[in-house]
């Protein structure tokens, strides 16, 4: 009788670690690293405070050495386009780190 309760208690344990295992939820950021005409420390700041607070923005990191803006979202909320574009709208040049633009 005890190794039946034993073995009862063992599987319904086993059970529900599966099924909290199963609901962790899976992660749905991705990034993408912008090159930006940002030429001082008042450009760094000024994008940091602006795009930070876009919709889908999880985190971000500017650095003004290398002329770079690396954002971490959510593409359910936000798209690459709309991030550069957000950008550009701060008066900036824009585009995707490691991409040619044709045409330019």
């Amino acid at each position: 009788m005890n190794m039946k309760v034993f073995v009862i208690a063992l599987v319904m344990m086993l059970g529900i670690g599966m099924s909290i295992q199963a609901q962790k939820p899976k992660s749905d950021k991705e990034t993408v690293v912008f090159d930006v005409s940002m030429t001082c420390e008042n450009c760094r700041k000024r994008i940091e405070k602006n795009i930070a607070f876009e919709k889908g923005v999880t985190d971000m990191k500017v650095d003004l050495e290398n002329k770079t803006v690396q954002i971490e979202y959510k593409p359910g909320q936000i798209t690459v386009e709309k991030l550069q574009a957000a950008i550009v709208k701060l008066g900036y040049d824009v585009k995707i780190h490691g991409k040619e633009q044709k045409g330019k």
